[in-house]
């Protein structure tokens, strides 16, 4: 977090710059289905270095203006950014108004929570630039009125993630190792793969507990070993190309390869930064028209500390 103050008499802040981290899916499992709609969870969440940046500052004018280097993204009640503004500002009544610019890394509809990152880091921004003094537990409650992941995104690291991704539970970091990131050119609406999913004819799940086992143990090939995604029965199907590029990461050393959340971002592990980086380098040239980044995972403890 970056704060610009001026001082008179003490100091005044009127900027923030905020970073709003990605997030990968190590495992998600459907285990029910709400009345509502909402499906009930069992997922291992974890954070990436790959983040959108979020300038936050207040203005004399009343009112929120949201714009952002991406022209293919809304800037009006449209936009979680703008909807986490408001929710506060009118809430708390808050006087004046507020410019945000976004500046966009993490790929857009992929499967790697972009917009509930950056709903997250905007909760928290307002919270500390208005000193709103609302805990982190009291801007998760907020939070989930918007999207189930948007708690998580507040909290960030290693966590375990029940219920419809509300209920929370910090976990053992997933051991050191390098990430590479695939985002074919193709949008997959979230809301299309759940109603797609007939989650009571599954016939595999993750094991959920193996998985917090080789946590806990700092085992980084049975977390590998382990990680499975129920999601990639519907979209695989449908987008092969997810298939090809797990298969392709798993080619050039992963030691394993899935897609994140509801896709189609695919995601490999790589112990070996020499091989991950070479890895990278091939797809780069490979996929010149996909999104391709070389990254790793992020504790809580960093985050609060950038």
């Amino acid at each position: 977090m970056n704060c610009i103050q001026c001082t008179l008499g003490g100091y005044l802040m009127n900027t923030i710059i905020k970073r709003a981290y990605g997030k990968l899916n190590l495992s998600l499992d459907i285990v029910g289905k709400c009345e509502d709609g909402y499906h009930l969870v069992c997922m291992v969440m974890q954070t990436v270095d790959l983040y959108d940046e979020l300038t936050i500052q207040k203005t004399d004018k009343p009112g929120i203006q949201l714009t952002t280097d991406r022209p293919d993204l809304p800037t009006n009640e449209d936009n979680l950014i703008y909807k986490a503004t408001k929710l506060l500002f009118d809430e708390f009544q808050i006087k004046g108004g507020v410019s945000i610019h976004l500046k966009k890394q993490i790929p857009i509809a992929a499967g790697m929570a972009g917009g509930s990152a950056d709903c997250a880091a905007t909760l928290l921004g307002i919270n500390t630039l208005f000193d709103l003094k609302l805990t982190e537990q009291d801007l998760q409650k907020r939070a989930v009125t918007m999207g189930a992941d948007i708690p998580y995104c507040i909290m960030g690291g290693t966590a375990l993630s029940e219920g419809i991704g509300e209920v929370l539970t910090p976990i053992s970091p997933v051991p050191d190792c390098h990430v590479l990131l695939v985002k074919p050119n193709i949008d997959i609406s979230t809301k299309w793969v759940y109603q797609t999913l007939r989650w009571n004819t599954l016939t595999s799940h993750p094991d959920t507990k193996k998985m917090l086992s080789a946590l806990e143990a700092q085992s980084l090939s049975e977390v590998s070993a382990t990680m499975e995604n129920v999601l990639e029965t519907v979209t695989i199907p449908a987008y092969p190309v997810i298939a090809s590029i797990k298969e392709k990461l798993l080619s050039l050393g992963a030691i394993n390869a899935m897609m994140s959340g509801s896709g189609p971002t695919v995601f490999g592990l790589f112990p070996d930064q020499t091989a991950g980086e070479k890895a990278y380098s091939i797809c780069k040239e490979l996929y010149p028209d996909y999104q391709v980044e070389w990254t790793r995972f992020i504790s809580r403890e960093e985050i609060k500390n950038k």
